[in-house]
């Protein structure tokens, strides 16, 4: 099954997989710098998992429903439910593997360990990317990292900002 609807599958797990490290770091990064609090940290990882997961999976959908080649609809109805469903069960199951280092370490160490654990994914998802476009690996890796870094330094800065004016 996964063979014939491999566009669905890469679809949905290399959406959710990027999304789901990205938003988590986000998270992690700026709920420790404005609270500090684990219980803070773990329930955002938990609600975004499902929140983040859901959203993004319709949002994929809507897309897939509005994709049109030659006035006629691209996918089958078949075709844009695994699509959602590949997207939600990515963006949930990524999303949730970083309450590992959460549960385990402290507070300080579960964040670092967590960015190591966002960036290697990266790494590995647009390796695989690259293999299969026959393309650098280094660029696009580099690329995506960079927009990781962003988002994390943007997160940080925004938590630090909410912890001191509150």
């Amino acid at each position: 099954m996964i063979r014939r609807y491999s566009h669905q599958f890469i679809t949905g797990i290399s959406f959710g997989l990027t999304t789901a490290v990205i938003t988590s770091l986000g998270m992690i990064v700026g709920l420790h710098s404005a609270t500090s609090s684990k219980l803070a940290v773990v329930a955002g990882i938990v609600i975004m998992a499902v929140a983040d997961g859901l959203s993004d999976s319709v949002s994929l959908h809507i897309v897939e429903e509005a994709e049109v080649e030659k006035e006629r609809a691209k996918h089958t109805p078949k075709e844009i439910w695994l699509t959602t469903l590949f997207t939600f069960l990515a963006v949930s199951g990524f999303s949730l593997t970083f309450l590992i280092p959460i549960l385990i370490f402290t507070l300080k160490t579960a964040v670092a360990v967590s960015i190591a654990w966002g960036i290697l994914l990266l790494i590995f998802l647009n390796f695989y990317i690259a293999k299969i476009r026959k393309a650098n690996p280094v660029k696009l890796i580099s690329e995506h990292i960079l927009l990781a870094i962003i988002v994390i330094i943007i997160s940080y800065l925004i938590g630090n900002l909410i912890a001191s004016a509150i």
